[in-house]
């Protein structure tokens, strides 16, 4: 048995990078803050989000930076070769299966009940 399920809420760090492609897929990148206690104070952990289609699109017309959301998905890594050394690197991505949109209007996330599995 194996269990690959990221879960989280936090802050958006920026407005969404959406790209559309010709086979009519569309992708969508966030970075996500999640606060992280600790003895000292509260240091976000950031994370990068990948949205595909139908919550793609979702994410490019209702999330904007400092948006409250939360997801559900799974994590993965982008692997590639370094141009100036050739060394493989790779960087974890939590590619979103789920998207709800938190917070209130008062917040000015214009949240409310939306969720990508309403869509």
């Amino acid at each position: 048995m194996s269990i690959n399920v990221v879960t989280l809420v936090g802050r958006v760090g920026g407005d969404p990078d959406i790209k559309y492609f010709e086979s009519g897929s569309v992708k969508c990148r966030l970075t996500l803050a999640v606060n992280r206690r600790s003895r000292n104070k509260d240091e976000p952990d950031w994370f990068t989000l990948e949205l595909w289609d139908k919550t793609a699109e979702i994410a490019g017309n209702y999330v904007r930076k400092g948006s409250l959301i939360g997801i559900k998905g799974s994590l993965k890594f982008d692997t590639w070769s370094d141009r100036n050394s050739g060394a493989t690197r790779s960087s974890p991505i939590v590619r979103v299966d789920q998207l709800e949109l938190l917070g209130s209007k008062r917040d000015g996330d214009g949240g409310g009940d939306f969720s990508s599995e309403n869509f």
